[in-house]
């Protein structure tokens, strides 16, 4: 163990704080955390975590859901300005605009999204669980789904539901594309390649799998393939890779990254807990309310 990832253990006892960290973190990050996730997992710990202090090492919208899913705690983001692309391209008023033309629709709102949008949805959902609350939702009701359109074109195809998408995407997996999924099987024809649902559906269709993150990791600790192409942010192979190191995983593309959630470092981990660096994330309490009804759904739906 280095002397920073001590000194780490150290002010993290002294400020009886907890560290969640996604799966699209360095490895260096995840390997300080005490619980690595992804969106789903990450919600649930935040919501039962007893610290006094939650170290997001995330973006932006997933230390509000930490702050709202468990105000008793003090949540630090600690890059300011690591945020999410697509949760900003959507606007509480244009959610507004597109509930006045679908009257009657239920709004099922991807967790990657901000407070704000949360609040004015019925339900969250991550891509772990989103077909199955779409499944649960009323059939006579439509779905209003924002802001990915992807992840709501796969909830669409699994579920027949009447939805309408708002026209978002995740940059990060717009870089995957069939190209690079031809080149993957070209070199490595054994492989089973899986692929996250905010890909591309034409994509999609030339994967194995389409898996969120979490699925991934529970697919590829299961399963007897010994190879697998990866195409989702490539943070996720450090975990792949450590859950079963007598398997092989293949980055679809070194292109498939998040900048945002590559920002955080050993040293600003240590500069947040030491209360020089990160930002403490409040959500206003008439937006948390709201959003705190959305997102006890999507975990109760998800039970």
């Amino acid at each position: 163990m280095s002397t920073i990832q001590e000194d780490i253990g150290k002010l993290k006892d002294k400020a009886k704080a907890v560290v969640l960290a996604h799966t699209y973190q360095p490895g260096e990050i995840q390997d300080i955390a005490d619980y690595v996730g992804d969106s789903y997992g990450l919600s649930v710990e935040a919501s039962k975590a007893k610290a006094e202090v939650i170290l997001f090492c995330g973006v932006r919208f997933m230390a509000e859901t930490a702050a709202i899913l468990n105000p008793k705690s003090k949540v630090i983001l600690p890059v300011r300005d690591a945020g999410c692309p697509m949760a900003e391209m959507i606007t509480p008023d244009e959610l507004l605009e597109l509930k006045r033309q679908y009257p009657g629709y239920l709004v099922m709102c991807y967790v990657n999204s901000t407070a704000e949008i949360k609040a004015l949805s019925d339900v969250c959902c991550t891509s772990s669980n989103a077909v199955a609350i779409a499944n649960k939702l009323p059939k006579s009701k439509g779905i209003i789904f924002v802001p990915d359109r992807h992840l709501g074109s796969y909830v669409q195809e699994q579920t027949g539901r009447r939805m309408v998408m708002w026209d978002g995407f995740c940059p990060t997996h717009m870089r995957i594309d069939t190209n690079s999924i031809e080149k993957a099987r070209r070199e490595h024809p054994k492989a089973v390649m899986m692929i996250h649902p905010e890909a591309k559906k034409i994509c999609r269709d030339l994967s194995d799998k389409v898996l969120s993150t979490g699925g991934m990791l529970e697919y590829a600790r299961k399963s007897r393939h010994k190879e697998f192409i990866i195409a989702t942010e490539t943070g996720i192979i450090h975990a792949l890779q450590k859950e079963n190191p007598a398997k092989k995983f293949h980055p679809l593309s070194g292109l498939v990254l998040c900048p945002n959630m590559k920002k955080t470092t050993l040293e600003i981990v240590k500069s947040a807990l030491e209360g020089k660096a990160g930002d403490v994330v409040k959500v206003p309490e008439e937006i948390a309310s709201k959003a705190k009804g959305a997102l006890k759904k999507m975990l109760d739906l998800s039970e």
